[in-house]
């Protein structure tokens, strides 16, 4: 555990250093949430009855701009061959390295979505169900992008072939998601809906690092 935890430290060290990236990833949120309205009409109405789903969507593209450093910059400068010769389990430590992505990433768009609700024009029920929700539901979707970025490593086909790799294997946290956010947002039972995402992401977090692990020793191979 102390080297999945000094991982983990000098990860978002580096992510501090590179704030720029960070920042684009809000200048990101905020432009495609501005925009929007562009294309649909800017009627408060309509933005309110999607703007749950548009938040979500862009909650994952977040998730899949960071796959390609996930893993490819240690395989350059060789810390990759450390991490797998390291005494410590592969598998924790790809945790640790995921859990790092998820705090510059989905974190971000967790603690940002209701300013975004608030530029689509939604409810104040659906401004404090969405941070609930996407906390639950962020997570699975960094775990299971990591399996795609850790499948490509070396590839040289970047993060673009990740994405559509783990694209459909997102759908079913984007459904149950978007399903408890506006069942929270009106008021409605959404035990169900949550129990799904928490299953989903009980399931990533024991699953997804065994994956991972071996992607990457074979990609070392």
């Amino acid at each position: 555990m102390r080297a999945a935890f000094a991982l983990l430290r000098r990860d978002l060290l580096l992510a501090r250093r590179r704030a720029g990236e960070t920042l684009l990833v809000v200048a990101f949120l905020a432009l495609a949430t501005t925009l929007f309205p562009l294309g649909v009409g800017a009627s408060p109405d309509l933005l309110a009855r999607i703007g749950a789903g548009v938040i979500w969507v862009l909650a994952l593209l977040a998730v899949l701009l960071g796959l390609e450093r996930l893993f490819q910059p240690d395989l350059e400068d060789g810390s990759l061959e450390q991490l797998l010769l390291s005494p410590a389990p592969l598998e924790i430590l790809v945790l640790a390295r995921c859990f790092a992505h998820w705090l510059a990433t989905g974190l971000l768009v967790t603690l940002t979505s209701p300013l975004l609700g608030l530029l689509l024009s939604l409810p104040s029920e659906a401004l404090v169900a969405l941070p609930i929700v996407l906390a639950l539901g962020t997570p699975t979707l960094t775990l299971v992008g990591a399996i795609g970025a850790a499948l490509l490593v070396g590839s040289g086909r970047g993060a673009m072939l990740a994405a559509l790799l783990v694209l459909p294997l997102e759908i079913p946290v984007l459904i149950f998601g978007l399903g408890a956010s506006e069942a929270l947002a009106a008021g409605l039972e959404a035990t169900g809906a949550l129990l799904l995402l928490g299953g989903l992401l009980l399931g990533a977090l024991a699953l997804a690092p065994l994956a991972i692990a071996a992607a990457l020793r074979l990609a070392l191979e």
